[in-house]
């Protein structure tokens, strides 16, 4: 209708006047996050016996500064579960913990976490953690009739990757560029393609030929790619400038329109493209989900984010509170490439800082910038900022190696220190802020279920193709589960594994009557529990020494006195439950707080 255009005219004229006047970006640039990392003086301390890295001399003065005294370290059989938990979501076994507790001869410890780092169950560990950031899924959120086109069922081809990159030990700038733009970096490699799922993955909706749709998709992969790399929510000023942040309504669409200029392709063997109407189950088992560049083109500026609304052409480029003077502007393609060494680069003050925080709360339980995806405005100021600043610049000119960076956070004494302190500090800082004790952690899903599969001997170490998780058979590792965006799994849900349409920063915790049911009534419990029973009914020796095997096969420690003339009383008892004494006792083990939880 002819009143339309006129409206929508006078619309935008409204909207631009309401616009904010503009982002001092001088200003904007003094906040702690945009300050590119300084280099850190070595604090002084009082005790120069208890640091054994830098980490801890950081530690230990904000300690010092508040009259908090450190914990003594944890017992070596604490010490090993904790670390073997944090580096590779498994328990130790029973052989491993007699052979660390055997070795006297110093260096044991580092020895220990240095076999533990170059184990393939280490990039398993750290893709768990890295596929909630890249909302990982295997299918769409909405589903028309029988046409599954939209799903992604060789999804599990970059979740491989994932895992053989940390493996590997990948540099974290390689790991960035791989992911944005490895067909564009590295035309030749091949291998690497699978890579390409972090923007492959994303969401595809329904009547993609239209303008207003393709919009909502470019503002997922914005969103997407600015929270896990940069710690910046660059989506909220899709609309109109950043109500908190110095990101312009040119940057959002400077940035979408790097994504406006690729398409997602599920790239056969053979080198072609899956034809779209192609359902899932009909697609190539070598099939990659994949993008690549579709004619490059700027995107106008939408007033208000209305599509039927475009104002001027914001060229494809760099945010501007990161380019020194006027944003960087992209012409090589989509700029893909561009974008990926942009965020990469040593002089990006956020990189770093955003992955070097995320490691410390896998670690730790407890980040030093509370907000891990928002370093704006409205996100927390890090505990230590010169301790955060010293790592991400160590972590830059050491070669951005993962390894390395774990490495000597769990060799610290601030890492080493035990779970249970004392009451004089807690009444200066119960929270912990100032690291004068271990954090005890509680074990997500995927490590949880890994230990009730270790123990009861069940574990398939194999990758490869995703398995239900409610199936039977399904004994890998729960990393190897498909992950739905469409329906999550229930117990996934049940122990809080995040929503596989968003970025997800953290998991968040609940602690509900439902959990402890599940452990009680689950039909993988009571099978694990069976298998459990079985093979401590098998392990040589009397009835004594099956329960100290127990013990140590599940909590890396012997039985208290009162504990183990408790359990042999219970397995004198008659059997319940349809359930022999030693499985009801496997199952009442497995149901422990100490079962879920790290000292």
């Amino acid at each position: 209708m002819f009143w339309k255009p006129l409206l929508l005219s006078a619309l935008a004229t409204s909207a631009l006047a309401a616009e904010p006047a503009g982002i001092d970006w001088v200003k904007a640039r003094q906040h702690w996050s945009f300050v590119p990392p300084k280099v850190q003086a070595l604090p002084k301390v009082k005790d120069h016996s208890w640091p054994r890295s830098r980490v801890d001399y950081f530690i230990l003065a904000q300690m010092e500064k508040h009259k908090l005294a450190p914990t003594r370290e944890a017992e070596a059989r604490v010490l090993l579960r904790r670390v073997f938990f944090d580096l590779t979501g498994l328990p130790p076994t029973p052989e491993e913990t007699r052979a660390f507790l055997a070795d006297v001869s110093p260096g044991a410890f580092e020895r220990m976490v240095d076999d533990l780092l170059n184990r393939r169950a280490f990039g398993e560990r750290m893709a768990s953690m890295w596929l909630n950031l890249a909302r990982y899924a295997e299918d769409q959120a909405h589903q028309v009739g029988n046409n599954t086109s939209p799903n992604l069922p060789y999804a599990w081809r970059y979740r491989d990757w994932i895992v053989a990159a940390f493996t590997a030990d990948l540099r974290y700038d390689a790991f960035i560029e791989k992911q944005l733009a490895v067909d564009l970096i590295e035309p030749q490699n091949k291998a690497d393609l699978p890579a390409l799922g972090f923007l492959g993955l994303g969401h595809k909706l329904y009547a993609r030929s239209r303008l207003d749709v393709q919009a909502e998709e470019w503002a997922e992969q914005v969103d997407t790619v600015s929270q896990t790399f940069l710690g910046l929510t660059v989506a909220c000023a899709r609309c109109h400038d950043h109500k908190f942040d110095p990101v312009s309504t040119r940057d959002y669409y400077a940035m979408a329109g790097v994504f406006a200029s690729v398409k997602k392709v599920s790239l056969r063997p053979d080198g072609k493209d899956e034809d779209e109407k192609t359902n899932a189950e009909k697609m190539d088992p070598g099939t990659l989900h994949i993008v690549r560049d579709e004619s490059p083109h700027d995107l106008p500026i939408y007033l208000r984010g209305d599509v039927e609304a475009p104002a001027e052409i914001a060229p494809r480029g760099w945010l501007q509170v990161l380019s020194k003077n006027e944003p960087v502007k992209f012409h090589q393609g989509s700029g893909r490439a561009e974008l990926a060494k942009l965020i990469a680069s040593a002089e990006n003050p956020l990189t770093a800082r955003v992955m070097v925080n995320r490691v410390w709360d896998m670690l730790f339980g407890h980040p030093l910038a509370r907000t891990t995806s928002n370093f704006g405005a409205m996100g927390d100021k890090p505990t230590h900022p010169a301790l955060l600043d010293d790592l991400a610049l160590r972590f830059m000119k050491d070669g951005w190696l993962v390894k390395r960076l774990i490495r000597e956070l769990v060799l610290s004494s601030t890492y080493r220190q035990g779970s249970m302190g004392s009451a004089a500090n807690a009444q200066i800082d119960e929270a912990n802020e100032h690291l004068w004790r271990m954090n005890r952690k509680r074990l997500p899903i995927e490590p949880l279920r890994d230990a009730i599969l270790a123990t009861s001997g069940a574990l398939n170490l194999e990758g490869g193709r995703s398995l239900d998780l409610n199936a039977a058979e399904h004994h890998k590792r729960t990393l190897y589960s498909q992950f739905s965006r469409k329906e999550l799994n229930k117990t996934l849900m049940l122990f809080d594994y995040p929503d596989a349409n968003v970025h997800a920063a953290r998991r968040s915790e609940s602690t509900t009557p439902t959990q402890k049911l599940f452990v009680m009534n689950s039909p993988f419990i009571i099978a694990q529990a069976k298998k459990l029973a079985q093979r401590l009914q098998q392990h040589a020796g009397d009835e004594a020494e099956r329960i100290r095997f127990a013990y140590e096969l599940l909590f890396t420690r012997e039985p208290l006195p009162e504990e183990f003339e408790l359990s042999r009383s219970f397995l004198q008892q008659p059997a319940e439950a349809g359930l022999s004494t030693w499985e009801q006792f496997a199952q009442a083990l497995l149901a422990t707080n100490e079962m879920s939880y790290v000292d």
